[in-house]
C-alpha cells in the first residue's frame, strides 16, 4: 500500500471519488486532512449500569445523547469515556483505507481519540466516530470545531471486491454522529 500525499488526496477529492463533506481546503496538509470535532456526544449512564454484556449490546435507554451548543464546551473527566464524531461527513472509495489519527498536541494532555477503532473501511461513509478517553490525572475541555484528529489514506493495489457499503453486515453505515457500540450485531 501507498499513503496518498496532498497531491493524489486533492485529485481524489476534485475527481469526487472521495468525498469529506464541509472539509476546509486549508486542513490538508503533506499527507493528511484534519478533521473537527463535532457537537455531538454521547456518554454511558454509568449508574444504571452494573456491566455490559457483548452478547446483550448496549440498549438506547443505557446512553445519553446530547449536542454542545456552539462557543461551548465539553469536559473529559480523568478516566471517562465520551463518543463523539468528527463534524466533517468521509466517503470513501472502494481503493483507499483511511487510516485516523489523534492529534499529537492532544496526546500529549493524556487524551485518547480512539482506542482501537482506528482503520476507515474502503465504501465506508458517514461521520466518523471517536472513542475519546482522558488517560490523564486533570480533566480536559474540548471545543466543538476544532481539531480533533487527521485521517491518512492508503491506496490499496485494486479496488475491494466487498466495499463496506456492500456488505449485508455493515453496522455503522452512513452513520450521523456518533454511534453506540452494536456488538450484539455480530
Amino acid at each position: 500500500m501507498v499513503v496518498l500525499s496532498d497531491i493524489d488526496i486533492k485529485k481524489y477529492l476534485s475527481s469526487g471519488a472521495l468525498l469529506i463533506k464541509d472539509h476546509l481546503p486549508e486542513c490538508i496538509s503533506m499527507a493528511s486532512v484534519d478533521l473537527h470535532l463535532s457537537s455531538q456526544f454521547k456518554m454511558y449512564k454509568y449508574n444504571d449500569l452494573t456491566h455490559i454484556d457483548t452478547k446483550e449490546g448496549v440498549k438506547d435507554h443505557h446512553m445519553h445523547s446530547f449536542l454542545i451548543d456552539e462557543g461551548n464546551s465539553i469536559v473529559i473527566h480523568p478516566g471517562e469515556l465520551v463518543l463523539g464524531s468528527t463534524k466533517e461527513y468521509v466517503k470513501l472509495p472502494y481503493d483507499l483505507v483511511g487510516r485516523l489519527d489523534g492529534r499529537s498536541s492532544l496526546a500529549r494532555l493524556g487524551l485518547v481519540i480512539h482506542s482501537t477503532a482506528g482503520s476507515i473501511d474502503p465504501g465506508f461513509e458517514g461521520n466518523i466516530t471517536l472513542e475519546i478517553v482522558n488517560i490523564a490525572k486533570v480533566p480536559i475541555k474540548l471545543w466543538p470545531g476544532s481539531r480533533i484528529c487527521r485521517i491518512t489514506f492508503d491506496k490499496l493495489s485494486t479496488p475491494t471486491s466487498t466495499p463496506y457499503d456492500k456488505r449485508p453486515d455493515s453496522k455503522y453505515l452512513k452513520s450521523v454522529g456518533p454511534g453506540a457500540s452494536k456488538i450484539s450485531q455480530d
